[in-house]
C-alpha cells in the first residue's frame, strides 16, 4: 500500500469515531476485523461518515436501506460487524 493510501486509510479510520455510541462500536468491530478496503470501497467510506450519525445508524441498524450499490456494499459490510 502506498504512503497517501495508508494516510487515508488512517484518516478513514479517524473519522469513523463518532459521537453514537452504537456507531462507535459497529466501526471499531469493522477495523477490528482488518477489512479489506479497495479504492471504491473507501470512496463510499468517506461518502457515509459524511452522513448525520443518526441517519447513518438508521442505516446500519437496517431500519432504512439505500439505493446505491456501492454504499449499500460497505453498509452491508459494516452490518456484518
Amino acid at each position: 500500500m502506498d504512503e497517501q493510501r495508508r494516510v487515508r486509510r488512517e484518516r478513514l479510520r479517524w473519522h469513523c469515531r463518532r459521537a453514537l455510541l452504537e456507531l462507535d462500536i459497529v466501526f471499531q468491530r469493522f477495523w477490528a476485523r482488518d477489512e479489506e478496503l479497495n479504492e471504491i470501497d473507501e470512496a463510499a467510506l468517506e461518502k457515509l461518515l459524511a452522513i448525520e450519525d443518526h441517519d447513518l445508524w438508521s442505516l446500519v441498524s437496517g431500519r432504512e436501506e439505500i439505493d446505491d450499490p456501492q454504499l449499500k456494499s460497505v453498509v452491508e459490510r459494516l452490518r456484518r460487524s
